[in-house]
């Protein structure tokens, strides 16, 4: 033991010494008991280590994760031993949960990356640091190794992660660009839904600038980008803005005066969206070994393409 790690706690002094282990994963060791120091099992991650003290650790072989491989097409767009990076379909769960209990990208991700995936919480799983909505399109990562679930977990705490959206709303923003925020937490009025709330909650901040309006200002293009990252944080500040995206099941509410006025062929295009019109176009972070710096482009799916393409004739 180096003179500068005497009086570490011993999660952190653990951490630093085992190569590819997070300091929370360490501490779940510490708690399971797997952990001693002369024979003597370890419970408190805070202990402070001394300078003749040795210790053990018993670390569980990977167990194989719940979620069971399942090989759905995925589009790649970049794939190495820690980290995988992917163009994510609207429709696709990111997550198993109830009502959705496979097909999920996790699922799909345990298929493509197999034994690449060194063990996230003693598990053969992907590190989920982030989550598009099932409707939402666009670009995700995920990490193979538990080093960078903790490098990718810290740099979207830390707020270093870009992340911009391309959304289709109601109506025209002012000003043209500009922030919002509010805080987010579950509807008063609806657990299922997310709103804006005035006590409580969890702060959220959303920058967005204007990058087309279409049929005098019945509907603009927006970019936005995520200062935070709130569970449908993009959706509830623009809808409690007055400007819903379209085609949002959730929260678009009624929008059937906002259409009457539109072509014919424009109108059917958002019925037939069946998905709120957002999609993340960008994702940029630091590589969580070699530090460089990532950034990461999503074309328009089809269906916003097409959508897209109305609307510039309008």
């Amino acid at each position: 033991m180096e003179e500068a790690e005497v009086g570490l706690r011993l999660d952190r002094y653990l951490a630093a010494r085992l190569v590819g282990m997070s300091r929370s994963r360490v501490k779940q060791l510490i708690d399971e008991g797997r952990v001693s120091s002369d024979g003597a099992t370890i419970v408190e991650a805070s202990l402070r280590v001394k300078s003749s003290q040795s210790f053990a650790i018993d670390i569980p072989e990977i167990r194989e994760a719940p979620p069971e491989a399942q090989a759905l097409d995925l589009s790649v767009l970049y794939e190495d031993a820690e980290l995988i990076v992917i163009d994510k379909p609207a429709g696709l769960v990111v997550h198993p949960a109830p009502g959705n209990p496979d097909h999920t990208l996790v699922n799909a991700l345990i298929a493509h990356c197999g034994a690449e995936l060194t063990g996230i919480g003693g598990e053969r799983r992907p590190g989920i640091v982030h989550r598009l909505d099932k409707d939402t399109s666009g670009v995700m990562v995920a990490a193979k190794t538990e080093r960078a679930l903790h490098s990718l977990t810290e740099q979207f705490a830390a707020r270093s992660i870009e992340r911009a959206y391309d959304a289709f709303v109601w109506g025209s923003l002012s000003p043209p660009a500009g922030e919002i925020s509010g805080n987010i937490g579950r509807s008063p009025r609806n657990r299922k839904k997310m709103a804006v709330l005035r006590r409580g909650g969890k702060t959220a901040i959303t920058r967005y600038r204007t990058i087309a309006r279409y049929a005098g200002g019945t509907i603009s293009r927006l970019e936005c980008r995520l200062l935070t990252g709130r569970t449908h944080q993009i959706r509830v500040h623009l809808t409690d803005a007055g400007h819903s995206l379209l085609g949002d099941p959730v929260y678009g509410g009624s929008v059937q005066r906002r259409m009457k006025d539109l072509p014919v062929e424009l109108r059917d295009a958002i019925a037939e969206l069946g998905r709120q019109a957002l999609h993340a176009r960008t994702l940029g972070f630091s590589h969580p070994v070699s530090g460089e710096r990532l950034s990461f482009q999503s074309d328009l799916p089809p269906d916003l393409r097409n959508l897209t393409t109305l609307l510039e004739l309008v």
